[in-house]
């Protein structure tokens, strides 16, 4: 199975959906909430390419984006290949 962190804000609407997402596929996946980790924001952003809104999605090390993206892979059906890849 794949590693996957994201990074997340607590009041945030978008990190849950794409949490619950992931939840409802039984991936299991690291969270780091940017505002309780010293120095998470800017380690988010740099990972991502300078993108500062939340969530941001990593799978395996490598950035997809955000909410969005990761329903837009699960539509199109790219999701799990990059979860069991």
């Amino acid at each position: 199975m794949a590693k996957v962190e994201i990074y997340t804000s607590p009041f945030c609407g978008y990190c849950h959906m794409a949490k619950n997402l992931l939840s409802k596929k039984g991936v299991a996946f690291e969270e780091v909430n940017i505002f309780m980790v010293a120095g998470a924001r800017n380690e988010m952003m740099k990972r991502s390419g300078g993108h500062h809104t939340v969530p941001q999605i990593f799978i395996d090390d490598n950035a997809i984006g955000g909410c969005d993206e990761l329903h837009d892979l699960e539509r199109h059906g790219k999701l799990n290949a990059m979860l069991t890849a």
